[in-house]
């Protein structure tokens, strides 16, 4: 088989009239779970900006396969995922290149990676799951080159290099073999200008659908979370070009709902009041309301002129990282808010009239000598009362993640605590498995059953039946007539709540069924009886 070096060394005396084929891929889901309803209205905007960056250069053509969101006009294998070798045949790709910022994904990227690479294709991978301890595991596994942080230009200089010949090392940004040795080039600086960049280019995308659109503003982010992989200094884009990317996608694509994908919305006010002023303003020009769902802190709640410039600008759903209700983890997770005051700050959001959506993580290790003794039984039913109190509209609890590079992936691996790998996969990695010991009482069992419990309590078979009520009762918005603005706020919220939390119900019972019938179970204890040598535990 040619090296990738020998492959564009072939290219480069092709002619400069030759065109190139550039596919960038989203691998699928390992399995069916609580992101595949949504995942198959949007995409991933990485992958589609570093395809667009591509799709300036010449002579390259670019497409975007998402195999989350891929439609009936695409071709598909035997188990229902796209048909590559269909699509390879129809439409010859030199590069593909791999999205790895889902650690859950990694299996079949490296599925895809080995069935490209065989093929005499250049595979280029990147993503959150190689930031940390991964470049020998995704080069061993049919990768020929790793991008090392953001990758829109560092793909761009290694398909000109590739291309003309040079030596890839001259890259900044990258890791790859040589001799069997791992070459890793010199760190390149996170991106500055943003503006320099492309915006985002969605009809890259083929057999994809996107009724939710997502938008980029910020990069990195100073909070420090240990369980979280996105680090490094906040950079922000110009709130000029946040409207634009909005406005482009209406005039484009026709775009209505739009996610702001950064978790830190209102990081910088004066920039956030801007954005909100440049949203109101064009959509008072051209006489269309959009809706716009934004992942902001809790705190922000207490500025009430921020607020009312969010619900101008049409931002309708606010995404919340509350973590816990449970005193004892919030002090593990180094939040500084009390569970009373994270309500009071939630009600000020809903009378605010924003829809809330609330991200929860259950069972946090805490750091060793801490103490965390609340049993099993008494933390779901803190959650649940916290989650009815606050009038959450809906709500995602997930199990934490010991993800690659993390600091909390140190402290637990150092107490010999992460299950080994080779008894439960990549694949497990999406917060709906245990992946760790839990200190205990709680068991890994235990861990599992509690979000099901406290999400199965959330969503639930009779919304449906709260969904005909709500049918019946619309009529009664005619004693709203002196203030019908909010007496249809008022009716669709009920509806559209209870609409999701019917979809809720659907989505776990879909999903603890594919559990049953898996072998996660016998995984499971594979990996307790694995883990050696015992890890010395707090004493209760």
């Amino acid at each position: 088989m040619e090296s990738a070096e020998q492959v564009f060394r072939n290219f480069s005396r092709s002619g400069p009239s030759h065109r190139f084929r550039f596919r960038m891929i989203i691998p699928a889901f390992p399995a069916f779970n609580i992101y595949s309803n949504i995942a198959r209205r949007t995409t991933a905007l990485g992958p589609v900006s570093v395809a667009t960056a591509v799709s300036r250069m010449k002579p390259w053509d670019v497409e975007i396969i998402d195999e989350n969101n891929y439609g009936k006009s695409g071709p598909r294998d035997g188990r229902g995922l796209p048909a590559h070798a269909i699509l390879q045949r129809i439409r010859t790709a030199e590069v593909v290149g791999l999205y790895g910022g889902l650690t859950s994904t990694i299996p079949r990227l490296y599925e895809l990676a080995k069935f490209y690479r065989e093929r005499g294709v250049t595979t280029i991978a990147g993503g959150q799951h190689f930031a940390g301890d991964n470049i020998r595991e995704g080069l061993d596994h049919g990768v020929d080159y790793l991008v090392l942080g953001e990758g829109e230009v560092t793909i761009a200089e290694l398909l000109t290099v590739l291309q003309q010949g040079r030596d890839p090392a001259e890259v900044p940004g990258l890791a790859f073999l040589r001799d069997g040795a791992v070459v890793q080039t010199a760190e390149r600086a996170p991106l500055e200008h943003f503006e320099d960049l492309p915006l985002p280019d969605f009809s890259l995308l083929r057999h994809a659908r996107l009724k939710l659109f997502p938008v980029g503003w910020i990069r990195g982010c100073g909070m420090n979370c240990e369980f979280c992989t996105v680090k490094g200094r906040p950079r922000a884009a110009s709130p000029e070009r946040v409207a634009e990317q909005v406005a482009a996608l209406l005039e484009k694509h026709n775009a209505r709902h739009f996610f702001i994908v950064d978790d830190l919305f209102g990081y910088r006010r004066e920039d956030t009041m801007r954005v909100c002023r440049l949203l109101a303003d064009y959509q008072k020009a051209i006489r269309t309301r959009l809706d716009l769902t934004v992942q902001i802190r809790l705190d922000r709640a207490k500025d009430p002129e921020l607020l009312r410039a969010m619900r101008s600008a049409g931002i309708n759903t606010v995404a919340i990282g509350y973590e816990s209700p449970i005193r004892e983890e919030l002090a593990a997770m180094n939040k500084k808010l009390r569970p009373e005051e994270m309500i009071e700050l939630t009600r000020l959001y809903r009378k605010a009239g924003f829809l809330i959506h609330g991200m929860f993580i259950f069972g946090y290790p805490p750091p060793e000598g801490d103490h965390v003794t609340v049993p099993a039984r008494e933390r779901v039913r803190q959650f649940r009362r916290f989650i009815k109190k606050a009038q959450i509209d809906t709500i995602q609890v997930l199990l934490p993640i010991p993800f690659p590079g993390t600091e909390l992936t140190r402290r637990l691996a150092s107490q010999h605590r992460v299950f080994p790998l080779d008894c439960i996969g990549w694949e497990y990695y999406d917060g709906n498995f245990p992946l760790f010991m839990p200190d205990p009482p709680l068991t890994p069992e235990e861990l599992q059953a509690c979000i099901r419990k406290i999400m199965g309590r959330f969503y639930r078979f009779r919304n449906m039946l709260a969904i005909l009520r709500n049918v019946l009762v619309f009529p009664r918005l005619v004693f709203w007539l002196h203030n019908l603005r909010a007496g249809w706020r008022q009716w669709y919220r009920h509806w559209r709540n209870d609409l999701l939390r019917f979809g809720g119900w659907i989505i776990l019972r879909r999903w603890t069924s594919q559990l049953r019938k898996g072998s996660f179970a016998e995984k499971l204890t594979a990996a307790q009886t694995r883990l050696s040598p015992p890890r010395s535990l707090p004493s209760r």
